[in-house]
This record gives C-alpha cells, sequence and structure tokens, in this order.
C-alpha cells in the first residue's frame, strides 16, 4: 500500500486534531478513502489516502 498525504495540520492548533478531522471528511464525502494519522517527528497531524500500490 502506498499513501499520499493531502493535508498537514500543526499537531499545537488551539483546536487540535478538529480540522485534520474535518478535512478528512470532506475526502470520504467525495469517495477518496482518507484518514488522519499523527506524525511524531514533526508534530503534525496528517491527512492520508491509503491506496494499493500498482504492480
Amino acid at each position: 500500500m502506498t499513501r499520499e498525504v493531502y493535508d498537514r495540520f500543526s499537531a499545537g492548533n488551539p483546536r487540535g486534531s478538529w480540522p485534520a478531522e474535518e478535512r478528512a471528511h470532506e475526502l470520504r464525502e467525495q469517495g477518496q478513502p482518507a484518514t488522519v494519522v499523527m506524525d511524531i517527528d514533526a508534530d503534525q497531524f496528517l491527512v492520508v489516502s491509503e491506496q494499493e500500490a500498482a504492480v
């Protein structure tokens, strides 16, 4: 599987992960499988899409 990063949000945001969750929700409504993960090293929430790798 490969992951494409759609957006990045600072973990220091006063709203926490909410902006990332809202963006992932928008993408899911458009039919794109999106989820939020935490990049601890970069201190960011990432909105990513998991897709099958092309063989």
